[in-house]
C-alpha cells in the first residue's frame, strides 16, 4: 500500500524531472553570456530596436537570434517614455477586421504525453474561431484545420503566425 502523500511526492518529482529534461541547458548558458551584452548594446544605441540588435549579433558575431529573444532580455522601458515606432500597432488597428492568427500550444497529459493544440483566433473580436488537438501535427493537418476554421463565407486578408516549421507551406498553398 502506498500513502497518498507518497503518490503526490512521486508525481511532483516526475514533473520536475520531465521539465528538467525538456528544458534546454544551452538557453541557461545563453542567458548568462548574452544578457549583459544585449542590454549594453541597447543602452549604447538607444535608436536600435530588437531587430537591429539581432542583426548585429548575426553580422558581427555569427550568432542567429530571433528579435523576440532579444526583446525578452532587454531592460523594460520606464513608464512615460515614448514607445517610438507605432507602425505595427497602427496596421493592426486599421486592418483588424481582416486578420486571424494561429498557433500551436503544447499540453502535457498526466501520463506525460505531449498533445499539440492548434488555435485560430480572430483579431477584430478576439474570438476563438477554431481549436483542435493532435499528437502528431503535420503541414497537411494544419492546412486542413485552417480550411475548417475559415471556410468559404468569411474573408480574411492576413494570417499571423510564428516561424514554426509546419507553417511555411501554408502561406504558399491555395
Amino acid at each position: 500500500m502506498v500513502r497518498p502523500e507518497t503518490m503526490i511526492r512521486w508525481h511532483r518529482a516526475g514533473w520536475r524531472l520531465f521539465w528538467r529534461l525538456k528544458s534546454d541547458p544551452a538557453d541557461r548558458r545563453f542567458r548568462l553570456r548574452f544578457t549583459a551584452l544585449i542590454r549594453r548594446m541597447a543602452r549604447e544605441n538607444p535608436a536600435w530596436g530588437e531587430q537591429r540588435i539581432a542583426n548585429e549579433f548575426l553580422v558581427k558575431l555569427g550568432i542567429r537570434l530571433c528579435p523576440r529573444t532579444v526583446s525578452k532580455y532587454l531592460s523594460r522601458r520606464p513608464p512615460g517614455r515614448p514607445r517610438g515606432d507605432l507602425r505595427w500597432a497602427t496596421f493592426l488597428r486599421l486592418h483588424a477586421q481582416g486578420i486571424i492568427a494561429c498557433d500551436y500550444l503544447v499540453a502535457v497529459t498526466a501520463a506525460f504525453r505531449l498533445l499539440y493544440v492548434f488555435v485560430v483566433i480572430e483579431h477584430r473580436s478576439r474570438r476563438l474561431i477554431h481549436c483542435n488537438v493532435t499528437a502528431h501535427p503535420s503541414s497537411a493537418w494544419t492546412l486542413q484545420q485552417l480550411r475548417d476554421a475559415v471556410g468559404f463565407e468569411e474573408r480574411y486578408e492576413y494570417l499571423l503566425h510564428d516561424r514554426d516549421s509546419i507553417l511555411p507551406n501554408i502561406s504558399t498553398s491555395r
